[in-house]
């Protein structure tokens, strides 16, 4: 049975997959749809969803398109969680094939890194970093990245810690290849499918991230994104609801789509532990 067959058997996967797909090709078609900034205010503020025609989700308490704000900070969210995560992946990758290819001290002292950041709150670690490095979408991205690489080293640690014994890397050992073919070749290859599952998951907390540090003010001030519009929206809950739901809404189907595809990736992966539940 094909990856693509396993993965389509799972309906909740297929759901994430057309929910992440509306979000991206809103995220791309954003510049077209709304070529104006969504900062701009346009009519008067607090008009409900379909109250004007030409605004399908109201205005703001600064007169400005609720549709516009939502469209591009689905760029926003969308970018953050991709690079960061990547970025993450790039640091915690190395570290954790290193720690369980070498094992002995290289192990330990990696590992005590690792746990040195695991000792830290993420959220209150990333809300240090912006602060002190200033908000803007790159340290954003920095930020995140730095919270989010050690459990990718402890998972690939894991994996290359059993995956290293396997007869296929011997015989790479006996016929002469070096430590960083096998390493890359040999047991990277074999170890990636739990670390694409967990990039998934991750995508999805590195959105929850950056919505909660903009949420608290400390997003970029040049980019419209759905934690800033739920936080300048909280003071008007009661006169404007929509104001807050509507992002709030797209912030939780965007994380749901994600880990729903994790799933799906998860039993497409691992086809023999989607069989033991």
């Amino acid at each position: 049975m094909s990856f693509w067959h396993r993965f389509a058997r799972n309906r909740g996967a297929l759901l994430g997959v057309f929910i992440l797909t509306f979000f991206i090709l809103l995220a791309l078609l954003a510049p077209f749809l709304y070529p104006d900034s969504p900062w701009r205010m346009v009519q008067r503020p607090f008009l409900a969803p379909g109250e004007v025609e030409g605004f399908p989700l109201g205005t703001d308490a600064m007169g400005r398109d609720v549709a516009a704000g939502l469209a591009h900070g689905a760029w926003v969210s969308l970018l953050v969680g991709l690079i960061s995560t990547l970025a993450a992946m790039l640091i915690g990758v190395p570290l954790g094939a290193l720690a369980g290819y070498f094992g002995g001290r290289v192990d330990d002292v990696l590992m005590r890194f690792t746990e040195f950041f695991q000792t830290i709150p993420n959220f209150a670690l990333a809300i240090v970093l912006v602060a002190i490095l200033q908000p803007s979408i790159t340290t954003i991205i920095l930020a995140i990245a730095i919270v989010s690489w050690p459990p990718v080293a402890r998972l690939v640690r894991g994996e290359f810690l059993s995956l290293k014994q396997r007869e296929y890397v011997e015989a790479a050992r006996l016929v002469g290849q070096g430590h960083v073919a096998i390493i890359v070749r040999q047991i990277l290859p074999n170890a990636l499918s739990p670390v694409i599952v967990l990039a998934s998951l991750m995508i999805a907390t590195a959105i929850l991230l950056e919505s909660a540090l903009s949420f608290m003010g400390l997003g970029d001030p040049d980019l419209m994104s759905w934690g800033y519009m739920i936080g300048a929206a909280r003071t008007v809950m009661r006169q404007a609801w929509w104001l807050s739901v509507i992002p709030g809404v797209a912030i939780l189907l965007t994380v749901l789509a994600l880990n729903l595809v994790g799933d799906g990736l998860d039993d497409a992966l691992n086809p023999q532990l989607a069989r033991q539940r």
